[in-house]
């Protein structure tokens, strides 16, 4: 958190600010993106306390606050102009933050649960098709250069086991595929073993055997020009040149890829479950989602092939 936000808070609300971060990095394991959507909304969240008793909040503040207190918070979000997705988010971190306090035993409010989340609309996520998600492996190995063969092992690894983004840049020499399988550590800290492909390990080894720096077992796998672990920024700036290069829609980003090798399983006959533990999804119903792009994908085809539907064309 910012010096700022901590000037905002009274003494023993920083100090639990500061151990809850502390926790989320540790021991959840968030992603960089949801630790910084988090901390935001608190620091948000204590900004507006702070307008609204006219001085820097302290823990009993927070635990005093009311549900007209956390509906006047949303309802100023939705005044500045936050979208219902934003807004349930920051709910979301400031429902975090408050269950991590009362496990702590630092306080107990239950007003909070009365709270109800914007309702969103389903979104559903946006796989390439296998000749698109081909494509961008073929491009990918184009080059001679060791970062060209560093680029294609990721994507390849993205495609081929369903990794986020995340899960593969941080990865070490020691957690290299052993045996045909790859154990990951995803969200919330939690294990699970992915079978490698052939092709998967072929690209990842060639990248390896290219790669000018030395191994250790603490070493990142995919590394920068500088030798350094490789930034999700440049991963993703990656895929946008070859989205541009390709013609790809905007949505082809590597977390797509992971979509995409979801999408293709379910496609070749593949059940939820498996493919619910081969993502790390906690819950099934995430994973539900990939039926329902096959249902659309489904009536497009019957539409545009169906030869009663064609003869009324």
């Amino acid at each position: 958190m910012s010096a700022s936000l901590y000037g905002r808070c009274a003494p023993d609300l920083a100090a639990a600010l500061e151990s809850w971060i502390r926790w989320l990095k540790v021991e959840k394991n968030v992603s960089p993106h949801t630790l910084r959507a988090y901390t935001g909304d608190v620091a948000q969240f204590v900004a507006f306390l702070c307008d609204h008793h006219g001085q820097p909040p302290a823990l009993k503040d927070i635990s005093d606050a009311g549900l007209r207190d956390f509906r006047a918070w949303m309802s100023r979000q939705a005044m500045n102009g936050s979208s219902a997705a934003s807004r349930a988010r920051a709910l979301s971190g400031i429902k975090n933050l408050y269950k991590w306090l009362d496990r702590e035993g630092l306080l107990h409010n239950a007003a909070l649960k009365a709270v109800r989340s914007p309702k969103l609309p389903r979104k559903l996520p946006r796989p390439l098709y296998e000749k698109q998600a081909f494509d961008v492996l073929d491009a990918s190995a184009i080059g001679e250069a060791w970062t060209k063969k560093r680029d294609r092992a990721l994507l390849t690894m993205l495609y081929g086991c369903g990794l986020r983004i995340d899960e593969a840049l941080s990865l070490n020499i020691a957690d290299a595929p052993r045996e045909g399988f790859l154990r990951v550590m995803g969200k919330g800290r939690k294990e699970r073993q992915v079978p490698v492909l052939s092709i998967v390990e072929d690209t990842l080894n060639a990248y390896r055997r290219a790669c000018p720096y030395p191994e250790s077992p603490a070493r990142p796998i995919f590394l920068g020009a500088q030798g350094k672990r490789l930034r999700q920024q440049l991963a993703q700036k990656t895929m946008r040149l070859m989205r541009i290069e390709l013609g790809l829609p905007e949505t082809a980003t590597p977390h797509a890829l992971r979509h995409s090798f979801a999408t293709h399983l379910l496609q070749n006959g593949a059940n939820l479950r498996e493919i619910q533990e081969l993502l790390g999804h906690a819950s099934l119903s995430t994973t539900q989602r990939y039926t329902d792009i096959n249902a659309k994908e489904l009536i497009a085809v019957y539409k545009n092939a169906h030869p009663r539907n064609i003869n009324q064309e």
